[in-house]
């Protein structure tokens, strides 16, 4: 989803199962744990649906 909204998923550093998006028209990244394909935990999908929302506002 969040590569569809034209985010960009941004290489790993170091560490950790973390997975960081950035969209040029939101100040603050999107992190998500977990590894590919594991579920999104609800407050994850809450974060995913409040960016994409953020980006189609900033689009208008």
């Amino acid at each position: 989803m969040l590569l569809k909204a034209g985010f960009k998923l941004l290489p790993k550093r170091g560490k950790g199962s973390h997975s960081i998006y950035r969209h040029p028209l939101l100040s603050e990244d999107v992190k998500l744990s977990g590894k590919d394909g594991n579920d999104a935990k609800p407050y994850q999908e809450k974060n995913v649906r409040q960016a994409i929302q953020e980006i189609k506002r900033h689009e208008r």
